[in-house]
Formats: structure tokens, sequence, C-alpha cells
């Protein structure tokens, strides 16, 4: 069956928005993507309909009680959890790991190890780095093979040791799109005895996640990178949630699904992260599923990964075509499904903002700068202060978009 592109760019709104006359081209979505109508009609309904805080006995309440647990029942199908209660819900992935590096590192001793990677966002990073000096922790940082791209098991096995703790690393790069084969360095973590902690933000949008088959403790992801609200989750094994002290007010319980969530949820954005993951389930049955909402899911990311590939292919030839562009991350077309369709580059005398203000001039959406992976232009040798020209794909994208953007690329050479 052939990927359903005029019902799915039907399906966003935004898509059909025209500037004096020229339609919106969005190669922006790294760093957020558009939504769905569904996402924004269930946001403007919790709103009318169940705007109430928890607790109570009166209708609105209840109803806003079962956003909130169908959120979390909606993430564990779109990750491949077992229960909704290893799901935690919170202002967006970077805020929830600060929140959880505090639990995750209480009981950590001087001396102890942090592994990061240079592949990471600061997202990341950060909160790592942050505890690591609050508790006097030792940080080893795990270089990215610039023939691969991705973080290799061997550079990971040769920092591990006795005093190693936690390893913090992506599923894929923000910047170069390369893909880290996390099953792997996972499993090298977890024989030296070491928590796993994996950002899933740029994976999410792309390929369907299985936490239970990756074998990690951690995965975090946000809802505004896969066509949803502005909100971040982070799945958790259940063995370690619960045992694990929660820095939260002493009138919350300690039951898995709120120990972690601060306050009062943001309740109507709830509400558009299940609108979000039934968008995914929604493609599955538009590409041939009927069976559950999890087998709809997996069933879009397949027939959206099939549609994204060809449009990366076509990017990547496109800019290769062009004699001053260096593409920073895989080119190899043997091994295109070890990146997602992120695609970063420098243009030779020409600045990234300066192209980037030039394809925004011609209503083409995109990204420069360092983008938050610091550690990765500093690797690659590229100034903080310019960064990279970055580029992003969705399955809402078409093959006359990627030639159009070139086009626009190709004229600034001249």
């Amino acid at each position: 069956m052939s990927f359903p592109i005029e019902r799915v760019r039907e399906a966003f709104p935004a898509l059909s928005i025209e500037d004096n006359n020229r339609a919106r081209i969005y190669l922006d979505n790294p760093a957020g993507t558009q939504v769905a109508q569904s996402v924004a009609d269930a946001v403007a309904h919790c709103l009318i309909n169940s705007n109430a805080n928890l607790g109570g006995y009166f209708p609105t309440t209840l109803a806003a009680a079962e956003v909130v647990e169908e959120a979390h029942r909606a993430m564990a199908d779109f990750l491949g959890a077992a229960s909704a209660d290893e799901i935690i819900i919170g202002a967006n992935m970077t805020s929830i790991t600060f929140h959880l590096a505090r639990s995750i590192c209480r009981d950590f001793k001087p001396g102890d190890e942090i592994l990061l990677t240079r592949m990471d966002h600061e997202g990341n990073v950060a909160p790592w780095l942050t505890i690591a000096e609050d508790l006097g922790l030792v940080v080893k940082w795990l270089p990215f093979d610039t023939e691969t791209w991705q973080v290799e098991p061997e550079t990971l096995a040769a920092n591990l040791s006795e005093r190693t703790r936690l390893i913090a690393f992506n599923y894929a790069s923000n910047l170069t799109g390369s893909i880290n084969d996390v099953k792997a360095l996972t499993a090298l973590a977890k024989e030296a005895g070491a928590l796993v902690y994996i950002d899933a933000v740029q994976l999410a949008p792309h390929r369907a996640i299985d936490v239970q088959d990756i074998g990690c403790d951690f995965l975090a992801c946000s809802a505004y990178k896969f066509f949803g609200p502005h909100i971040g989750i982070v799945w958790g094994r259940p063995e370690v949630l619960r045992g694990l002290p929660a820095y939260k007010c002493r009138c919350v319980g300690d039951d898995l699904m709120g120990k972690f969530e601060t306050g009062t949820p943001q309740i109507e954005l709830l509400a558009g992260l299940t609108a979000s993951v039934d968008y995914f389930a929604w493609l599955g049955s538009q590409t041939g599923s009927s069976g559950s909402r999890r087998e709809k899911i997996l069933a879009a990311f397949e027939a959206a990964h099939a549609y994204e590939r060809p449009l990366a292919i076509q990017l990547i030839e496109g800019l290769q075509a062009l004699p001053e562009v260096t593409i920073h991350g895989i080119t190899n077309l043997n091994r295109i499904d070890h990146r997602v369709p992120t695609v970063s580059f420098s243009y030779n005398g020409h600045k990234p903002s300066l192209v980037s203000k030039t394809l925004s001039d011609n209503n083409i959406f995109i990204w420069d700068g360092h983008n938050y992976a610091l550690e990765v232009v500093r690797q690659l040798g590229i100034p903080e202060d310019e960064g990279i020209v970055r580029i992003g794909i969705a399955h809402y994208n078409t093959e006359a978009e990627i030639d159009r953007t070139l086009e626009c690329l190709a004229a600034i050479g001249k």
C-alpha cells in the first residue's frame, strides 16, 4: 500500500498556510513538528469540558482524571511499556531529566563515575554535569566515531570501570542524525552494573521504540517532536523507579503514576499528547493495520520510515551535488537506515545564519547554529557561535519541497 501523503497533509492544517501567496515548507522538524487538527481539537475540548483540578467528585474533575490516566496509557503503548505506571510526564524532557537526576544520583558517592557522550543534546548532558558537580562525581566523556558517526560499543567498554554508576547517551543525534546501537550499548552498561538513561527525543518521530527490548532503565522523549504539544515524557523501569526517592510534596503518595510528577499536571496538554499518539494509530490504520493501538503505531512507523527514506536520500544526494557543501553525518546510502532524516551541513563561504535567513526569505523553515549539540560541534571543530545549517524531514514533507529547498541552496552558491 502506498503512503497516504495527501491524507497525511490534510490532517495538518498548518501545512496549508501561505504567506504572501507562498506555501510554507516546514523543514524545521528536529526542533518541533506541526500538529494534526485532532491534537489541537483535543486540547481545546479538554479546556472546555475537563477544566478542573484533580481529586474531586464532580464531572469536570472526573473527566480531567481520565485525561491524565489515558495520556499515561497512550505513552505506554507508544513506547512499548508494560504499564502506564512506568510513564512520567512533565514540562519537557530537560526539566524532567534535571528533576530525576537528583533522585537517581542521590546515593552516589564522591568519585563515582557518570559517562556522557560528545554526541548528545545538552538536555542529556547538563543535568548530569550539574549533579556531578554537586556530589563530587567523576564525568568521563565518550567521543563518537567520525567514520561511523556513532558511539561505538568498544569506546564504551574501554571507559567502564567498577566506579561507573550511570551512562547517559542518545538514541539519535539531533545534529548528525545518526542512530546509536542502543541495545548493544545498554547491554555493556548493564554488565558493568550501571544505570542507563537514553535520550530518544530525535528518534521518536521516525522509528518505533520498544523500551522492554532495549533493556535500559530510563528513556526520554518530547511530544512536540512527534506531532504533539510541548510536553516531555520519561519511561522508567518500575523496579528502579520504586527504589528511588522522590522530590515531591509531603501530601503526594508513593504510587509510580505521580510520584515524580510535581504539581498539577498540564491536563490540556496531556489530552493533546494522547491525540498525538492516536494520530500514529490513525496513520497505521490508513496503511492497512487493524490491530491494537500498539500494533497500529508499529505499522505507522514502518510506513513512515519507508516514505521518509527516499526523501532523505534525495536531500543528501542533492546536497552532495553542491561543491561547497560538507555534510556532517552519514552519507553512505548503504547505511541510510543508521540515521534519521535530520541532515546538518556547512556551506563553505556562507555563514549558517545567512543560509538559514535566505531560505526563510523563500518561506522554507530550517535551523542554524549548534542546536544545543554543543559537544558535537566541539568534537568536529565547528565554531560554536556559528554552528551548522540543519534540515529535518518529517513524514508530511514532499519530494517537491526537497526540490525547492535544494534549488534555493544552489542559488546561494552562484
